[in-house]
């Protein structure tokens, strides 16, 4: 499967398959939203216009044969984080469309983002998600690595990927880029 940045022709896209992925819990989390977007496609545009926005890691799965020529399959960002002053990152959302979803898809961009983001040299990445899906790509909880995740109350659910280094990884509460903490729902 082919994974690859994403262009800005790409834009209008990644925001279309990020909206079909999380329309299905939007009304449960926030009812009455007064734009029906789901706040995963708020976030997204928020991060794009912050500081923590890394446009090298924002990753494409294009929709194969015989979608039409530009769609996107899935997308996945990793934005910059910090844990106490060292940079870190900070991985999601993790979109995939409902067509493509039960595929691959969104392994394929989790493996890209982590291959790339360790290339880059981060010592880690933080995300919050299920910890069984996860987990097979060496997210740990955060806590056994000496991270504090951003709210107490996601527990098990925030997680870290530690990359090899020659120093040990940071310790001390994560905080994600700026839009994380401004963007109901998410």
């Amino acid at each position: 499967m082919l994974i690859r940045r994403e262009n800005p022709g790409d834009v209008e896209a990644v925001r279309a398959v990020v909206a079909a992925a999380f329309a299905p819990y939007q009304a449960a989390r926030t009812p009455g939203r007064p734009d029906g977007l789901p706040a995963e496609v708020t976030l997204l545009d928020a991060l794009r216009a912050d500081l923590g926005w890394l446009p090298e890691l924002s990753l494409v799965a294009p929709a194969p044969a015989p979608a039409p020529r530009g769609g996107i399959a899935g997308h996945v960002v990793c934005t910059r984080a910090h844990v106490g002053a060292v940079p870190v990152l900070g991985l999601g959302p993790l979109s995939v469309h409902p067509d493509h979803q039960r595929r691959g898809v969104g392994s394929a961009l989790v493996h890209a983002a982590l291959g790339a983001a360790e290339a880059l040299g981060a010592p880690l990445v933080g995300l919050l998600g299920d910890p069984a899906y996860y987990s097979r790509f060496g997210f740990e909880h955060a806590k056994t690595h000496g991270v504090t995740a951003p709210d107490p109350a996601w527990g098990e659910h925030f997680q870290v990927r530690v990359f090899e280094r020659r120093v040990p990884p940071p310790r001390g509460p994560f905080v994600y880029a700026k839009p994380f903490s401004i963007v109901d729902g998410v």
